[in-house]
């Protein structure tokens, strides 16, 4: 586990041949010579197994300063997969959420052995809540709000369809929070481990929670889909979860999804039988608890 590294030992690791770490079904190798990035990953990545060096990683990132007089003069960072460069370099102290976003953009870029939805996914006695949405929409606090409460979490930003079976396959990494969700999450949740806040990104202020032990432990455990609940978050709005029809479900669903028209059939095949599957619904919400409440009452009910 990375935790069983200390801190001096990660940085020397990032800073030469890169920390092998096996992340969900992805192996990865990071390289880095931050010391804050340093710290920070070892914090949030605490628990997740390290890559044997007998296999090969699906992705090598590095997060690699200019060199010349911009390495100290308002220093950035830019992210690399092998010697690709698919972003503007951001300011040295965002490292963290760049390593995730692009993190991200590997996974929604070349996974394509997954029908990939962008969603929130938990878990609970092996039935799937599924979250699509775009980003405001209160995908990422409902998440984080219901692992904190006994649900196992699969993924904070993608559904992960197997295309053999339809299984869902767990991606529990760190969970990023934005702006107000922070605080709301914290007090849900006081004993919850978080990383810096970083603030003044393009999407505001920006802290990630720590996925639980027992999440990142049971990354190879998939689950089935059970629930699609499509949120919206509105400010004032009366907390509402009222039943989607299928064929709205499967619309609202393959707008979110980002490969769908790249699998083609295979992905319209895979959609539609995870939408027959499940039990579909709207959310519309201002306050979490409220919504919160909502989303309990349907592991009470038959199942779907």
């Amino acid at each position: 586990m990375l935790n069983e590294l200390s801190q001096r030992e990660i940085l020397s690791e990032l800073s030469g041949p890169g920390r092998r770490l096996q992340i969900g079904p992805f192996g990865v190798t990071i390289r880095s010579d931050d010391m804050l990035f340093a710290s920070t990953l070892r914090l949030l990545y605490a628990d997740f197994p390290l890559l044997p060096l007998n296999e090969l990683p699906d992705f090598r990132m590095r997060l690699q300063r200019p060199r010349g007089l911009r390495r100290w003069l308002r220093p950035k960072v830019r992210f690399y997969l092998d010697d690709l460069q698919p972003f503007e370099a951001f300011p040295r102290p965002l490292t963290m959420p760049l390593f995730e976003w692009g993190f991200n953009w590997c996974i929604y870029e070349h996974a394509h052995e997954f029908l990939i939805i962008h969603a929130s996914v938990v878990e609970r006695d092996g039935r799937a809540l599924i979250f699509p949405g775009p980003p405001g929409s209160g995908k990422s606090t409902l998440c984080a709000a219901l692992s904190c409460r006994g649900w196992r979490l699969l993924s904070d930003e993608f559904a992960l369809i197997r295309k053999s079976d339809g299984q869902i396959v767990p991606l529990p990494r760190p969970i990023g929070l934005k702006n107000r969700s922070i605080e709301l999450v914290r007090g849900l949740a006081p004993l919850a481990q978080f990383g810096p806040v970083f603030t003044d990104t393009r999407k505001g202020s920006v802290s990630h929670l720590r996925p639980a032990t027992s999440a990142v432990g049971r990354a190879s455990e998939t689950a089935i889909a059970a629930w699609f609940v499509f949120p919206r978050f509105e400010i004032s709005a009366q907390t509402t979860l009222q039943p989607l029809g299928k064929a709205a479900a499967f619309i609202k669903a393959s707008s979110n999804c980002f490969n769908y028209d790249l699998l083609r059939e295979t992905g319209y095949d895979l959609l539609s039988s995870l939408v027959e599957q499940s039990a579909c619904f709207d959310l519309q919400f201002a306050e979490l608890d409220e919504a919160l409440e909502r989303l309990e009452t349907l592991v009470d009910g038959p199942p779907p």
